[in-house]
């Protein structure tokens, strides 16, 4: 009979553990839980913690309570001066009704993260339409991510999704507009040095000019003050002489002729043609002395 009893006991034990672990469940800080049966919510649990359900008839969705980050990429933008940008986005979500999240969704962030991002396109097209690329990189990008946040926070709660932020992560120009502005600042620096080398051309120019009439000046200054000087000797030179002669007539005619005889015999190889008589002679004959 012990015999008979035992394996009962154990299949007992088993239904019994079976349908204890099949009503409970369990929910920890990281999620909540839907309690689903014939696909109706009966109930939502939002705390952690040990809970009970029916076996079998009740089924559990569970849904992430933390945040969560759904990135954005390569969004193409244009702002109003007609240029088109590349922009990353990260949305800081986090579900706070459950039982909405389910029912539209299905619970499911990946269909939850294309409706978001649908409408973060948008809101991103709208935002960077109004204003000029320099405004994303001012002050006003604050403003721009507090802008598109709110635009798109009034489709996150129609899933039961409160949207905690937006960030602007990268704006940068697409590759045919990179390369046209690369070209058009290629261009201005290379008008920009132009402009400079004409500028320096034109003071090397106009230094050199001044240099050039500054020496003129000066080698005339000087021209004209030895001109000067040399007039000055010149005169003293006469005047010594002058003073000389009426000194002493004949004595100054001897140094003249002395140096007149000194400038015509130097040299090797000098040759005269000159009448005996000649008065070039006087000192040599004694004629002078005798008049």
């Amino acid at each position: 009979m012990s015999n008979f009893f035992k394996p009962a006991l154990l299949i007992i034990a088993a239904v019994a553990a079976f349908m204890f672990f099949s009503s409970t469940f369990v929910v920890d800080e990281r999620e909540k839980a839907l309690v689903v049966r014939f696909g109706e919510i009966q109930r939502t649990v939002t705390e952690p913690g040990l809970y009970f359900k029916i076996p079998v008839l009740d089924e559990l969705v569970y849904v992430e309570d933390r945040i969560v980050f759904f990135e954005s990429v390569d969004k193409t933008v244009q702002v109003v001066d007609g240029r088109r940008y590349l922009v990353d986005a990260i949305t800081m979500v986090r579900i706070v009704d459950a039982q909405k999240f389910r029912e539209s969704v299905g619970a499911s962030l990946t269909l939850a993260r294309d409706r978001i991002d649908t409408r973060m396109d948008a809101a991103l097209r709208q935002t960077y339409g109004k204003r000029t690329f320099d405004a994303a990189l001012s002050k006003d990008r604050a403003a721009m991510m507090r802008e598109i946040r709110d635009q798109v926070r009034s489709e996150a709660r129609s899933l039961g999704i409160d949207i905690i932020d937006v960030r602007v992560r990268r704006t940068d120009l697409t590759p045919d507009v990179l390369n046209d502005t690369y070209e058009r600042m290629n261009a201005e620096r290379f008008a920009e040095a132009a402009t400079l080398r004409a500028i320096g051309e034109t003071a090397r120019r106009r230094i050199r000019a001044e240099a050039d009439r500054e020496a003129v000046e000066l080698v005339a200054k000087a021209k004209r003050e030895s001109e000067i000087i040399r007039g000055q000797g010149d005169a003293e030179r006469n005047r010594l002489f002058a003073d000389a002669f009426n000194r002493d007539p004949e004595f100054f005619a001897f140094y003249r002729s002395m140096q007149a005889y000194t400038k015509a015999l130097q040299g090797d190889g000098t040759t005269m043609v000159l009448k005996p008589d000649s008065e070039f002679f006087d000192y040599f004959s004694g004629k002078a002395k005798k008049q």
